[in-house]
């Protein structure tokens, strides 16, 4: 493990492939792994992007990897893809489609199956990220396959998150989740150039403004004042054609406007702080689970217990009181002591 992490450190590329592999698998040892990683974290700007199906959001992460490159900065990409009903690997492998970038080594690509999982495919994204950071790349992105409750929490681990809609009669802007439009830090109107474009835009401004009346104006400027000087932000809607890279340039100028009041604001902080406590709420839910699962293995597992309850000799929350019980009262005499 100790020459493998030397080599990540290094910039081996191989190393990274083998990391990620290690944490998306949950092989043995990737927690520490991960653990011996998060001191060399801290640096990449990350950018999540999600939204609808349809919206393009390929084709721009390709285009923007490729201006990132242009402009000396180097690039790792998580792209989550589907799940093959065969073979639980992702469906879209390395996506030929990421087509500008081939061949070059400072532009890492990584596909991670969804497989059903949200909270365990969450955890291995935020561990990812981890590795590429540590990595040292400049810009990481992460690519959602669409625009529900799994890319809702995926996405949370990203500094600046870009929901990608595209032109239509405004049905699909309608069909937009509250939680989509409260995580959305910009709006990205791709494939501007097609009919409808234009309304989706208006479509979106009213949303923004009726998200938060108080603090919104629904201008899509970016930043407002507000009384007493402080500045909250507005996210912004900037229009993008992937395909001709027409508008990739503006919109990479304005997450980059987001980072710096991020940064200036001391939001940066405040979202780290925040990012880490959900991440240590998730292991925990996830290894109690483990723990709790274990002792019901060790029990004859649940059968003997759903029979009982059948049974009317006992009840749900007695079986839960009962095999929880003596953990919790190993927990609480260790805390007393």
């Amino acid at each position: 493990m100790s020459d493998l992490i030397d080599d990540l450190l290094s910039g081996k590329h191989r190393a990274l492939a083998r990391v990620i592999t290690k944490i998306e698998n949950r092989s043995p040892g990737y927690r520490d792994l991960v653990s011996e990683l998060h001191q060399h974290t801290g640096h990449a700007d990350i950018i999540g992007i999600t939204g609808s199906p349809g919206a393009g959001k390929s084709t721009l992460v390709d285009k923007m990897a490729k201006i990132y490159r242009d402009r000396g900065q180097t690039v790792g990409i998580i792209a989550i893809d589907p799940s093959s009903p065969f073979t639980g690997g992702a469906v879209l492998g390395d996506r030929i489609r990421m087509a500008s970038n081939v061949g070059d080594m400072d532009v890492f690509f990584r596909s991670m199956s969804a497989r059903g999982t949200l909270g365990g495919l969450s955890t291995a994204t935020t561990d990812a990220v981890k590795a590429l950071d540590a990595f040292g790349k400049d810009k990481i992105i992460i690519e959602t396959v669409g625009a529900g409750q799994n890319e809702v929490d995926i996405v949370g681990t990203a500094d600046t998150v870009c929901v990608l809609v595209p032109p239509s009669t405004g049905d699909d802007v309608q069909m937009l989740k509250a939680g989509i439009l409260e995580i959305a830090d910009l709006f990205v109107v791709n494939k501007a150039d097609l009919d409808g474009a234009d309304r989706t835009v208006k479509e979106l401004r009213e949303m923004v403004h009726m998200r938060d009346r108080s603090l919104l104006g629904g201008s899509g400027h970016g930043l407002r004042a507000r009384e007493g000087g402080d500045e909250e932000w507005e996210p912004p809607i900037v229009q993008t054609v992937a395909r001709s890279g027409e508008g990739v340039e503006a919109y990479l100028d304005t997450i980059q406007e987001h980072r710096d009041w991020l940064a200036e604001s001391g939001r940066l902080e405040a979202k780290e702080r925040s990012r880490y406590a959900e991440e240590i709420r998730a292991l925990l839910r996830e290894d109690t689970a483990a723990l709790i699962e274990e002792e019901v293995e060790a029990r004859g597992g649940l059968e003997p217990f759903v029979e009982a309850v059948v049974d009317r000799e006992t009840d749900p929350y007695a079986v839960a009181d009962d095999i929880v019980g003596p953990i919790a009262d190993c927990v609480e005499t260790d805390r007393d002591e």
